[in-house]
């Protein structure tokens, strides 16, 4: 059986870097769906996640900042609400949150090493050839830490597709689906309905779903059979009420609606000010972030089609003219072709490179997509991604605006330091 490369010992105490090691070893048994193995693993753990009061989100686009939302209008309606989230820009404690915070850094490396002894055990019991994966693990670090913490409500954010995701071992009393695009084919199916009834298998009987506005019809038709199987209550969001949110982009504002949604389902009306308060203090990082004035810089975690068109609907009301831009890395199972069309009448440059992941599409191979959408200009091929920002920069001039998107991946790569070791590849 194939093992990780090297292992902190369990028999002392962890720090962050002992606990990302360990996750990062993990990255040779990919990604295996299934939930046998997770179920093993909270077993090992004293079943955590039978103790959490949980809302489980799953879509294709908005599901880390609908998690903070929900989160952040729990808090501030006297609940003590914990959230996992993925994937993390810089570091693996990103993805474990408790009243608004990260889980500090000793306290997610005791948990990861509570997880990696859980994970040796259940090791032991597979068939030859396979292990507990890298999101196995996290999943089983983060539900035994909130558990820890007892928080009120844990609010999950899905990994992938929702029916065999490490996740789905919750009894979620509200389930969300933000929205479903056509992503991740190869596992998910080749529909949007396809895709739409692997992500909504998380809904529990007499449980309740929030759906996203404008959900696809075909991904509505599936919602609803599936909450007419399951006696479950089916709420579709309103944006009636719902607040603007100061300096972000808008879409965040159809996230909110959402997670206001989300959080009335569980504790029926909410009060007014505290969902505005919610709203202006939630901030998530690399969704329409500015890193930078001259040129204006801004990260934004667009990665499929629907996300660069709301990318581009966001950025119609800063380019004031302006020349835009922008420096992308796609992935290999995204559409990229649409991508590049939705965000090409919008830009005046076009810089291209590959984020530090096997599933990278190659640069050469996104500059020819961008040639036969009829992408105006020829692009750059700079295949370094901080290379590839420095020389988009140049390109916009200090009065421009670069846009860096297209994958969490890439924006990772660049909010860590060049040369500060790699990130997670999965």
């Amino acid at each position: 059986m194939n093992q990780p490369a090297s292992q902190p010992s369990t028999d002392r105490v962890w720090t962050l870097a002992d606990a990302q090691d360990w996750l990062l070893s993990l990255e040779i048994f990919g990604m295996t769906f299934g939930l046998e193995r997770v179920r093993r693993l909270m077993t090992a753990l004293g079943s955590p996640q039978e103790r959490l009061r949980a809302v489980h989100v799953v879509g294709s686009n908005g599901k880390s900042s609908t998690v903070r939302m929900i989160a952040a209008i729990l808090r501030r309606h006297g609940l003590r609400s914990g959230a996992y989230l993925s994937p993390h820009l810089v570091s693996f404690n990103e993805r474990l949150r408790v009243d608004g915070c990260d889980v500090d850094e000793a306290q997610f490396a005791q948990a990861v090493r509570r997880a990696a002894r859980a994970a040796a055990a259940v090791n032991r019991t597979l068939p030859d050839g396979e292990n507990v994966t890298q999101f196995e693990a996290l999943t089983a670090a983060a539900y035994s830490e909130l558990d820890r913490r007892e928080v009120d409500v844990a609010v999950i954010e899905a990994g992938l597709g929702g029916r065999f995701d490490a996740t789905n071992v919750l009894r979620s009393e509200v389930a969300v689906l933000t929205n479903v695009s056509l992503e991740h084919t190869r596992w998910l199916g080749p529909t949007i309905a396809d895709i739409a009834r692997e992500k909504v298998d998380v809904v529990r009987e007499r449980s309740t779903l929030v759906i996203g506005p404008d959900l696809h019809p075909d991904a509505l038709a599936v919602a609803q059979e599936v909450c007419a199987q399951r006696d479950v209550r089916l709420i579709t969001t309103s944006f009636d009420g719902v607040p603007t949110i100061p300096g972000a982009a808008p879409y965040q504002r159809r996230n909110l609606a959402v997670a206001r949604a989300a959080a009335q389902a569980l504790l029926g009306e909410l009060d007014d000010a505290a969902l505005a308060v919610a709203a202006a203090e939630t901030s998530v990082p690399g969704r329409f972030e500015t890193i930078s004035r001259e040129p204006l810089t801004i990260l934004d975690g667009a990665h499929n089609a629907d996300g660069a068109r709301h990318l581009a609907e966001a950025l119609e009301g800063v380019a004031d003219g302006r020349p835009i831009v922008f420096c992308l890395s796609i992935l290999e199972d995204k559409d990229a072709a649409t991508m590049l069309r939705e965000i090409a009448p919008l830009s005046t440059g076009l810089v291209l490179t590959a984020a530090s992941t096997p599933r990278a599409l190659s640069p050469g191979t996104l500059a020819s997509l961008a040639r036969q959408v009829g992408w105006d200009g020829e692009p750059q091929v700079v295949p370094e991604p901080h290379a590839a920002l420095a020389a988009a920069r140049a390109a916009a001039g200090p009065g421009g605006i670069v846009v860096v998107a297209g994958s969490l991946y890439l924006l990772a790569d660049l909010l860590r330091p060049a040369g500060s070791g790699r990130g997670s590849v999965l």
